[in-house]
Formats: C-alpha cells, structure tokens, sequence
C-alpha cells in the first residue's frame, strides 16, 4: 500500500524537573515565541511557534539524558515504520499512537500520525 512521510519535528529531549526555564531558552535562542507552554496540561510537552513549511519545535521533560531527535510523520505509521526497519533501523516500542525506532547509526527517532493539516512539497510517496 503507498503512503506518504516527512519530516516532522525536531524534538529537544529535556532531562529536568520543571520544562518551563528551558522552553524560555530554547525560545529566545531560536527566535521562536512560545506557541504552547504546556501542550497537555502535565508539564512534559510545549511547542515553539514554526511556520507551516518549517519543521514542528517540540520539548519534552524525559527521564533519559537530554539529547535532540526528530519525527517523521506518515499518513500509515504502520507502513513508514516496516519501511525504515527494511532500511535497517529497528522497532524499539509503540508508545500510545506512535513507533519508537533506532537507525543504524543509534540515533532514536520516531514515526508519528500526521501533525499538520496538510502533506506539502516536501513530501516523499512511498508504493
């Protein structure tokens, strides 16, 4: 079945007991104002206002060392994801609604649902 993906987020992993001193930063050294301080109402999510052909800026208070990874978004998660693992990356877990997967290299990414209304130029098709 073809499918669809892209990049999506970069995310700063932020290994911290309050996110907010961090988001302030991650704010003005980027230029970016804070779209969203808290995005779920528990303190482990806020975004940074990108425009919609930028990638989503996403912290996260995590419990593992602080490090940046990315998103790929794809309209079937499933399909994006056994793509990549025959590319020689790895399923790590499904985690709520999305794949954590480790390339080659080590680096951990994951393959999330869409997060935009739209896929734009930067799309690639996959059959």
């Amino acid at each position: 079945m073809s499918h669809q993906s892209r990049l999506s987020t970069f995310v700063l992993d932020c290994e911290v007991d309050d996110l907010a001193p961090h988001v302030e930063f991650w704010s003005r050294a980027l230029g970016k104002p804070v779209a969203t301080a808290d995005e779920d109402g528990d303190g482990r999510y806020a975004v940074l206002e990108t425009a919609d052909d930028e990638p989503i800026l996403l912290l996260q208070k995590v419990d593992h060392a602080s490090r940046i990874h990315l998103d790929i978004e794809s309209d079937d998660i499933d399909a994006e994801a056994d793509r990549l693992e025959a590319l020689g990356a790895k399923k790590i877990a499904f985690v709520k609604r999305w794949w954590v997967m480790e390339a080659p290299s080590g680096h951990r990414f994951c393959v999330v649902r869409p997060q935009r209304a739209q896929f734009g130029a930067h799309t690639s098709r996959w059959d």
